[in-house]
C-alpha cells in the first residue's frame, strides 16, 4: 500500500542507496526486501531514465530506477549545463517542464505550463530539479546497483539480479543507460561503431577527415620530431587512414564536462597521480607552431561558472581511449573513466603549469579552477564521464541521416530531435607525415524531425517488455544528432507511456496501437510534428505563406537550423533599404495579441534590424539583434488589433550591419 517514505530512512536500504520522498506505492520494508517488484523498472538514472519513472508514476503505476554508479541525473547533473537544445521550441512534455523548473529555481517563481524555460544551469540546480520531480512523483532510485544477471521467460524480462544481492522484478522495463547493458543482457541486437556510407545510403557516416577541431598547423606525430623511426607519440594510431565513408568499430571521443570558475575560492587544477607530460607533446608542438587556443570552452551557465567542453585540435577529448568502453565490464569501465580523469586533469595542469607553455596561456588557464560548491563528493571534478555513444540497438526502424535531413519521415513519431549531426573525433592518424584528427562531423539539420516509435523498442521476438530510449536504433551519424539530453528526456517519457499502455492492455510494448500512444503523448504535452499545429488563439505566418508581401530580393536558405516551416529567407546583405518583408495575419477576432518574431541566429546576422508592428493604435518601432536568440519566438510586445488583415509586422533592412533574416511571425490572443 502507498506510504510516506523519508529519504534518510532509506539511505542504506537493501545495501544500496535509495533516494526517495513522498508516496511511492511501496512500503519501506518492500523497498529494502531481497526481491523488489514494480510495474516498471528503469535501468539508468540518466535524465531519460528519471523522466521515464516520473511519467509512469503520473500514469498511476509503480516505478523504480536502478543506477550502476553513485551519480543521479547523468550528464544533465554531471556538468553539461549548456544544453545542446537545437530548436528549443521543439522540447515539450516533461523535458520542457524540466527547463521551466530550472528557470523557476533561478527566479523564485511558480512553474506553470507557460513559464519561461532556462537552458543553461549549474549542476546542483539541475540536481535539485530532479530531486523535486522524483519526490513529487514518489520514485525510489537505487544508486550503486550493478547488474549481475537477467532472468527471462520466453521473450520477456522477468527480473534482474544486482551485485549487492538484491533482485528486482518488473512487468515492464526500460533501459535508459548510456551503455545499453540491460538491452544486451536481455538478448537484444545491437551494434557499436560507424557504419559505412553505403550501409544506409548516407553521406557523412564512416571515416571523415574534415576541418573541425583539426590541427591547423604542421605537427609531427613522431616521438622525435620528424623522425618516423622514433615511433609514434601516445594517442596516434599506426593504422593507415581508411577510405572516406568506410565503416569501422571506432566511436567518438569521451571527456568530462568541467564546471569551472574564476572566483577566488576556486580549486586549482590538480596534478594527477600518473601525470606524464609526453601525453601532451602534440599539444605543445601545436602551440610552438603558433596555436594560441582557446584549448577548452568556457560557456557560462550561471553563478560565475561554466560548462567547459572540448575545443580545437588537442583538448579535453581523450581521443582513442574509449574503444573498449561500450562492452567492457563495470570494473574495466571504472579503469577507463579513471584514465580519462588522469588525462584531462593532466591536460589542465599542463596548460596552467608547464614552463614550456607560453606564460600568457599558463596565466589564462590558471585563472580558472574547479567550482568548490559543485561535485563536492569528488573534489569538484565531475562524476559522470561523457559517454557520447556506446551500444546502439538494431530495431525494426533505424534512424539515419535521411531522417535528420527530412528526406525520410517516420510515420510513428514519439518525439522530436533537432540538434546538428555531431560526431567528435574518433582517432588520430598520420597523413603525409603529419598528425591529423579524424571523425569530427558537424552538419546542421534543416528542422526538427520525428523519432520513430519502432526505433526505441526492440523487435518483439527479442524482447516484448523492454523500451530503449537512450541507446536507441540509429546509425552513428544520426545518433550524433539524437544523443542530446532533452531528447533523452522526451524519449524517456514516450517509452514509459508506451510501457504503461502495454501493461494496461496486457500486450507486448510493440503492439501498443500508435494512434492510442500518440493521443496519450499529445495529452501529456509531447510535440510530435514540426511546425507544431497552431494552438487556440494562435496565428503563425511563415515567410512562405500567402500573408507575406516583399520588396526587393529575398533569398531562401536552410543553412542555419531552427527555422519555422520549410526554410527561411534573408536579404543577401545587399540592397539595404530596398529589401523589406511584411507578415500580415488574418486575425479571427479583435483583441489584444502578443506578437512574436522568429529568425535563425548567426554571427553574420545584423544586430540592428528595424521592425514595425502595425496595430490599431498605430505603428510601434522595434529593433532586434539577429546574432542571438535564434530558433525561438522572441516577444515584440502586446498590442490591440482589429479582426481581419489590417495588422502586420514589417522587417526593414536600412542601415543594418549584416544579413537580415525573415522566418516567421506569430500572433497569440491574450486571455
Amino acid at each position: 500500500m502507498p506510504s510516506s517514505v523519508s529519504r534518510r530512512a532509506l539511505l542504506r536500504a537493501g545495501g544500496a542507496v535509495v533516494v526517495t520522498t513522498g508516496v511511492t506505492g511501496f512500503a519501506p520494508a518492500a523497498l529494502a526486501a531481497p526481491l523488489v517488484t514494480a510495474d516498471l523498472v528503469v535501468y539508468g538514472a540518466t535524465s531519460g531514465g528519471l523522466v521515464a519513472a516520473v511519467q509512469a508514476r503520473r500514469m498511476g503505476r509503480t516505478a523504480l530506477v536502478l543506477e550502476a554508479s553513485p551519480h543521479l541525473g547523468g550528464l544533465s547533473t554531471g556538468g553539461l549545463g549548456q544544453t545542446d537544445s537545437g530548436t528549443a521550441a521543439s522540447i515539450k512534455g516533461i523535458a520542457g517542464e524540466f527547463y521551466r523548473r530550472i528557470y523557476a529555481k533561478y527566479n523564485g517563481t511558480a512553474v506553470t505550463p507557460t513559464s519561461p524555460t532556462r537552458m543553461t544551469f549549474e549542476p546542483h540546480v539541475a540536481r535539485a530539479v530532479f530531486d523535486d520531480l522524483l519526490a513529487e512523483a514518489g520514485v525510489p532510485v537505487y544508486l550503486g546497483v550493478r547488474l549481475a544477471s537477467v532472468t527471462r521467460s520466453a521473450n520477456r524480462i522477468v527480473e534482474v539480479a544486482a551485485d549487492n544481492g538484491q533482485a528486482f522484478r518488473g512487468a515492464m522495463w526500460i533501459d535508459a543507460s548510456y551503455e545499453g547493458d540491460l538491452m544486451h543482457l536481455a538478448g537484444v541486437t545491437w551494434t557499436v561503431g560507424r557504419e559505412s556510407n553505403a550501409t544506409y545510403g548516407e553521406t557523412i557516416n564512416g571515416v571523415q577527415l574534415r576541418g573541425g577541431h583539426q590541427f591547423t598547423l604542421p605537427v609531427s606525430p613522431y616521438v622525435v620530431d620528424g623522425n618516423p623511426a622514433s615511433g609514434l607519440l601516445p594517442g596516434v594510431s599506426a593504422v593507415p587512414l581508411a577510405p572516406a565513408g568506410s565503416g569501422d568499430d571506432l566511436i567518438q571521443a569521451y571527456n568530462y564536462r568541467m564546471c569551472l570558475t574564476q572566483a577566488a575560492g576556486r580549486i586549482p587544477f590538480p596534478r594527477p597521480a600518473g601525470y606524464d607530460p609526453i601525453r601532451y607533446e602534440l599539444l605543445l608542438r601545436h602551440i610552438q607552431a603558433g596555436a594560441t587556443g582557446p584549448f577548452f570552452t568556457t560557456h557560462g551557465v550561471g553563478g560565475g561558472k561554466t560548462d567547459s567542453n572540448n575545443n580545437g585540435a588537442f583538448s579535453t577529448d581523450f581521443i582513442g581511449a574509449n574503444y573498449s568502453y561500450p562492452t567492457a565490464s563495470y570494473a574495466a569501465r571504472d579503469s577507463i573513466a579513471a584514465a580519462h580523469t588522469t588525462y584531462q586533469q593532466g591536460l589542465m595542469w599542463f596548460l596552467a603549469n608547464d614552463p614550456r607553455v607560453p606564460a600568457a596561456i599558463r596565466a589564462s588557464t590558471a585563472s580558472w579552477g574547479l567550482a568548490p560548491d559543485e561535485f563536492t563528493a569528488t573534489g569538484g571534478w565531475p562524476p559522470q564521464l561523457y559517454v557520447r555513444e556506446a551500444r546502439r540497438m538494431r530495431a525494426a526502424y533505424v534512424m539515419t541521416e535521411r531522417d535528420c535531413r527530412g528526406q525520410a519521415v517516420a510515420s510513428d513519431p514519439v518525439g522530436l530531435a533537432s540538434y546538428t549531426m555531431d560526431s567528435h573525433n574518433c582517432q588520430r592518424v598520420v597523413v603525409s607525415g603529419l598528425v591529423r584528427n579524424e571523425g569530427d562531423v558537424q552538419v546542421g539539420v534543416p528542422a526538427p524531425y520525428g523519432i520513430s516509435f519502432r526505433a526505441i523498442v526492440p523487435q518483439e521476438a527479442q524482447c516484448a517488455n523492454l523500451a530503449v530510449p537512450v541507446c536507441l536504433s540509429a546509425s552513428h551519424i544520426a545518433y550524433g544528432s539524437i544523443r542530446m539530453e532533452p531528447v533523452f528526456m522526451i524519449l524517456g517519457q514516450s517509452a514509459a507511456t508506451a510501457a504503461v499502455l502495454a501493461l494496461a492492455a496486457g500486450s507486448a510494448v510493440q503492439q501498443v496501437p500508435y494512434p492510442t500512444l500518440r493521443a496519450r503523448l499529445l495529452a501529456d504535452g509531447q510535440l510530435l510534428q514540426w511546425p507544431p499545429p497552431p494552438g487556440p488563439g494562435e496565428i503563425v505566418v511563415d515567410s512562405r505563406d500567402a500573408g507575406v508581401t516583399r520588396a526587393g530580393t529575398w533569398v531562401a536558405s536552410t543553412s542555419v537550423g531552427g527555422y519555422w516551416g520549410p526554410d527561411y529567407e534573408h536579404d543577401g546583405n545587399t540592397a539595404k533599404g530596398v529589401n523589406r518583408l511584411r507578415f500580415r495575419p488574418t486575425l479571427p477576432s479583435a483583441g489584444t495579441y502578443q506578437v512574436y518574431l522568429r529568425w535563425t541566429a548567426d554571427p553574420n546576422r545584423a544586430s540592428n534590424v528595424p521592425v514595425d508592428i502595425v496595430h490599431s493604435g498605430g505603428t510601434t518601432n522595434r529593433v532586434v539583434n539577429q546574432r542571438s536568440s535564434g530558433g525561438q519566438w522572441v516577444a515584440m510586445g502586446s498590442y490591440t488589433f482589429a479582426a481581419g488583415t489590417a495588422g502586420s509586422l514589417l522587417i526593414r533592412t536600412e542601415g543594418t550591419d549584416g544579413y537580415v533574416v525573415a522566418d516567421a511571425a506569430r500572433w497569440l490572443l491574450s486571455p
